[in-house]
C-alpha cells in the first residue's frame, strides 16, 4: 500500500504514542514562539502544546484524512495538508520545528535529506529542531525484520509492517550525518511504546540552526 494511502486509511483510528518532553522544549522556546509540527498527524502533540500555553502553533501533514480528523478533534488548531515538496512557509520564519516519528515513516535517504533541508530553510537563525524517533534495535524481532528486508530496500533498518506501511529505524551515525547542518544541543536515548503497542528503542534530539 502506498504510504499516503496507508495513513489516510488508518487516520480515523490510529493513536500515536511518542511523548512530548515539554520541559526540554521549554528550555529553548517561549509561549509566543512560532512552532511548526511537521508530520503532525491528527494534532495530538500540538494540542498538548496549546494546553501548556503555547499560542503560535501550526501543523502540516501529507495525509488529508489525518488533518480532517485533527480539525474535528481540535478545531482551534491551525492544521494544513502538505501538497507540494516545499513547505509553504517563508525562509527563516519559524522558531522551532517538531519532527515526531516522521523519519521512521519516510525510509529513503534522499527524501529524509530533502525534508531536513526544508526545515533548515524555514527555521530562524538559532531556531530549534526537536525530533523524537526510533533507533536501530537489537532484539530478535527487529533483527529478523531488518535482515528480511535489507536486500529489498538496500538499507539495514527498513522493514514493512503487516498492514502495509514501510518503516525505518536509524543508527546514531546516520542521524549525525543527516542532521550535520545543526548543532546538536541534546541527544538522549529513550524507550518508547510504538503505535502498535511494542516497546522500541528511540531518542529525543534537539538541534540548533547555526
Amino acid at each position: 500500500m502506498e504510504q499516503r494511502a496507508y495513513w489516510d486509511h488508518v487516520a480515523p483510528t490510529k493513536e500515536f504514542t511518542l511523548p512530548l518532553q515539554s520541559e526540554l522544549l521549554a528550555q529553548w522556546v517561549t509561549p509566543d514562539s512560532s512552532i511548526l509540527d511537521f508530520g503532525c498527524g491528527y494534532g495530538r502533540t500540538l494540542n498538548q502544546l496549546q494546553q501548556l500555553g503555547y499560542q503560535n502553533l501550526c501543523g502540516i501533514d501529507f495525509s488529508p484524512e489525518m488533518i480532517r480528523r485533527g480539525k474535528a478533534l481540535f478545531p482551534t488548531l491551525d492544521l494544513r495538508v502538505k501538497v507540494t515538496e516545499q513547505i509553504d512557509l517563508p525562509d527563516q520564519s519559524v522558531d522551532a520545528v517538531l519532527l515526531f516519528a516522521v523519519l521512521t515513516c519516510i525510509h529513503q535517504d534522499k527524501a529524509q535529506s530533502s525534508i531536513v533541508r526544508e526545515l533548515y530553510r524555514i527555521l530562524k537563525p538559532g531556531g530549534i529542531l526537536y525530533i523524537n524517533d526510533y533507533l536501530l534495535a537489537s532484539d530478535p524481532r527487529n533483527l529478523h525484520r531488518y535482515e528480511k528486508f535489507q536486500d529489498k530496500y538496500g538499507c539495514y533498518g527498513i522493514f514493512e509492517l503487516p498492514e502495509g506501511a514501510i518503516c525505518r529505524h536509524h543508527s546514531r551515525e546516520y542521524l549525525d550525518r543527516l542532521l550535520s547542518a545543526f548543532h546538536t544541543a541534546h541527544f538522549q536515548p529513550l524507550t518508547f511504546t510504538t503505535m502498535n503497542g511494542h516497546t522500541a528503542s528511540g531518542f529525543a534530539y534537539l538541534g540548533q540552526k547555526h
